[in-house]
């Protein structure tokens, strides 16, 4: 029973489903009410959505130019049209800094919402989807902003910007689906929360989000790459604005879903075996 409501108990992907049809509406009320508690209490509000990336796209577009990391020049693709650095970099970088996110505070995000589960009796399994929507929606309004500076760069969307829903959609439900592994375990071990997040700096590090992953020339790292779903999803963004290739003709798109297939189940295995155990350690 949830919220005085029966739910068919059963196979635990129908039950998942079916909780979150139901709560279709409290879900996007809960998203919309993380997002406001995000930023409630700063003086700029909303501007610091956008303040912290821009920060940090600077310092990185800093240190591998003008810093002489690495020399600056353009990116071409298979037109020959060329794109400076920074471009390459911020279509690269956005994506990851809802992935990165999602991994930092969706992996506590049962237990921060604890009182939902302890005092409401809500469904658990909806707690990462609303935290994942409130994120996505900052997320979004990057990606709009990211549009516009390619445009005062004269890079215009063109066709190749119709996939971007279909690399949105891919980037949420792995993440979704990352996090519920990892908050289901996290609220039966703090520990496991601590590993997630001393990984994030080592997964950004080796998922070419910040180098070209063409240039690599070892076989096992690039066999690594072709199954790691930050590398597709930030590829895929940069095959969208820079490269101008479609998803269908990335040939890695298939090992994405046989990852994003394997973190399903481990999420729904993981949250079937402990659901029940959830309330009583909360």
């Amino acid at each position: 029973m949830a919220n005085g409501v029966n739910l068919k108990k059963g196979n635990v992907v129908s039950e998942i489903v079916g909780e979150h049809i139901f709560f279709r509406k409290q879900i996007f009320k809960l998203a919309k009410s993380d997002l406001i508690k995000t930023y409630r209490g700063a003086a700029l509000g909303w501007l610091w959505a956008v303040i912290k990336p821009s920060v940090m796209i600077f310092v990185y577009w800093f240190t591998f130019t003008v810093g002489g990391i690495r020399k600056s020049g353009d990116i071409f693709n298979s037109t020959g049209d060329s794109f400076p650095f920074f471009l390459w970099l911020l279509a690269g970088i956005i994506p990851w800094f809802f992935i990165s996110e999602m991994l930092n505070q969706g992996t506590d995000c049962i237990r921060r919402y604890s009182y939902l589960v302890t005092k409401m009796n809500f469904p658990v399994s909806t707690i990462p989807t609303f935290v994942a929507l409130s994120k996505i929606c900052v997320n979004i309004i990057l990606i709009g902003i990211t549009v516009l500076i390619f445009c005062l760069f004269g890079k215009f969307p063109d066709i190749y910007y119709l996939q971007l829903p279909f690399y949105i959609l891919m980037m949420f439900l792995f993440s979704t689906m990352l996090t519920l592994f990892c908050a289901t375990l996290s609220v039966i071990s703090k520990d496991f929360a601590n590993l997630v997040r001393s990984f994030v700096t080592a997964i950004f590090w080796l998922s070419a989000i910040i180098w070209d992953s063409s240039a690599i020339n070892n076989v096992w790292f690039s066999r690594f790459l072709r199954v790691n779903p930050v590398t597709y999803i930030t590829t895929g963004f940069r095959n969208t604005f820079v490269y101008k290739t479609w998803f269908f003709e990335d040939k890695t798109t298939i090992y994405f879903f046989v990852v994003l297939t394997v973190i399903t189940v481990l999420a729904f295995v993981v949250y079937n075996k402990v659901r029940k155990d959830i309330p009583d350690v909360l």
